[in-house]
């Protein structure tokens, strides 16, 4: 596929990592890789609400696919009917000295990809240390610079930060390993049993729980809600970030999928907010957000409706249209009637500043870089990945052997190329098999709202993201099953930045508040 990997994971696609497949067949059961391990170690963080002092644990749990049993025996014939596949999930957790586990909230982090560890939540967003990136263009090589998160979420909540099966310090084994961990159900039940785990290991039941998935993660998230819940774990609530619940809305190739036009129009609010930034914009306005809610309003009525219309669009109206989507978007009227008043995916990106030969970003557009093929359609890299992946894989390196004691064998892994080969059929509630069709966990995240009425969600984006573009967050939340009365547990915030949205810092003070805000009123605890 030309599309970048789904997550804040694109940014370490440059980075060589071995294949899953390879590990999978290397390893087993016996191996010392797939025992739980913990790395203990201590520190401060100095927040706005002054210094905190925290334990820190880098370490693994072993979970297995469904159907384990973990009550079988040597003596047991039903301990020969256990799949073999098990994985070796790695984890980093801060623990606030003196919280009490009853009161104190914990959250539990997640990146996406799929294929993501989570390097980028861990040490750009809400850990303890950040490393320092510029914000919208190429960061130097190393030496990289770690410093204090003033905006660490642990002033707020304990946090664990998970890493999908085969990425970070850990590794999948067994038979059929990546068919039984690499798939949308697949994941969603380990990390289900990674969290449940984790509340005993660690003595958090009573405490008030959070999951916060990013990108991909946030599909982990949706799905969790109710997977947890089926397990008799309530979440006190869910938080997005650069949401992506219904792969039908996806910007990627819709060309490949004619009649589907919503991917148009989800996405053109994200390409105003690109040219604007740009100031392609004839006559640019002021400000971005009265912009952007024209820009909107456009989508979802004259837009749409041309769209839908298809070749019943009349040539005067059709030139009406591309009209309007350059005075939104900077793009020739030219350009906009070849390509049938529809924007393909990465032709954004290319075309908006072609003149100057540079491509814009794909997590973030306020990034640019050098156009590496002046010919080509659409975009062909994403100059965010370049810019900042290096400093995040080596800042981690770095920080979890010389500062969270690692001191095992294993190399760290950012990511996974599972992509391309993931297991993308969802079963959802009501569904008695898998479905074959793009997932959409939204029925999931209706049921776990519907059954758990007290539980929250909370939705973030970055106007500047063509990955999972922002309005696609909204339109999926407003078609959200559940009652009218449920509505109001929904909350959203959107930031001047891209996917990432903690790489522009002033955004990532906004988004450390509220989020911080969203536990506190959820939480039941001051």
């Amino acid at each position: 596929m030309k599309r970048l990997l789904l997550a804040a994971a694109a940014v370490a696609a440059c980075i060589a990592t071995a294949s899953y497949a390879d590990d999978a067949k290397k390893t087993d059961s016996a191996s010392p890789n797939f025992q739980p391990t913990e790395y203990k170690s201590s520190g401060s963080v100095t927040t706005g609400g002054g210094a905190i002092a925290y334990d820190a644990i880098l370490g693994t749990l072993v979970v297995h696919p469904k159907g384990w049993n973990d009550a079988a025996t040597d003596k047991d014939d039903d301990k020969d009917k256990n799949p073999s596949a098990e994985a070796a999930m790695s984890y980093v957790a801060y623990f606030k000295h003196g919280g009490d586990p009853s009161k104190r909230p914990i959250t539990f982090l997640f990146n996406g990809g799929p294929g993501s560890s989570t390097v980028w939540l861990h040490m750009g967003a809400f850990g303890p240390r950040r490393v320092l990136t510029n914000d919208d263009t190429h960061t130097p090589a190393a030496p990289y610079t770690v410093v204090n998160n003033d905006e660490s979420l642990l002033d707020t909540s304990d946090l664990v930060f998970i890493d999908m099966p085969g990425t970070g310090f850990g590794r999948i084994g067994g038979k059929d390993a990546a068919k039984n961990f690499y798939g949308v159900d697949q994941d969603i039940h380990a990390f289900a049993s990674f969290i449940r785990q984790f509340l005993g290991k660690y003595n958090r039941w009573n405490s008030p729980k959070y999951i916060y998935g990013e990108s991909y993660g946030t599909m982990r998230a949706a799905g969790l809600s109710l997977a947890l819940q089926n397990e008799d774990i309530d979440l006190n609530g869910v938080i997005l970030l650069s949401d992506i619940l219904n792969w039908d809305l996806l910007p990627d190739d819709p060309e490949l999928n004619p009649s589907i036009d919503e991917p148009y129009i989800v996405s053109l609010p994200s390409y105003a907010a690109t040219a604007w930034y740009h100031h392609k914009i004839p006559n640019q306005p002021k400000e971005l957000r009265p912009f952007l809610l024209k820009v909107e309003h456009f989508a979802t009525t004259d837009y749409a409706l041309a769209l839908l219309r298809g070749a019943g669009l009349s040539w005067a109206e059709r030139k009406a249209i591309a009209a309007k989507l350059h005075a939104y978007t900077g793009l020739p009227v030219g350009y906009l009637l070849k390509s049938n008043l529809r924007i393909e995916y990465g032709a954004m990106q290319k075309e908006l500043l072609g003149a100057q030969d540079l491509t814009t970003g794909t997590l973030d557009t306020r990034f640019t870089g050098v156009t590496l093929d002046p010919l080509s359609k659409t975009a062909e890299y994403d100059p965010q990945s370049s810019a900042i992946g290096s400093a995040y894989i080596a800042a981690y390196n770095d920080y979890a052997r010389n500062t969270l004691k690692y001191n095992g064998v294993l190399q760290f892994k950012p990511d996974v190329p599972v992509y391309g080969s993931w297991d993308y059929k969802h079963q959802p509630p009501g569904a008695d098999h898998p479905l074959i069709q793009l997932p959409n966990v939204l029925p999931d995240l209706a049921v776990a709202m519907k059954q758990n009425p007290t539980m929250k969600v909370m939705v973030n984006g970055g106007y500047f993201d063509i990955s999972t573009p922002y309005y696609e967050g909204w339109m999926e939340m407003r078609h959200l099953p559940i009652p009218d009365k449920l509505r109001g547990n929904i909350e959203f915030h959107y930031y001047e930045s891209g996917h990432m949205v903690y790489v522009h810092l002033p955004s990532l003070a906004q988004l450390h508040d509220n989020v911080a805000a969203f536990i506190r009123k959820t939480s039941g605890v001051q």
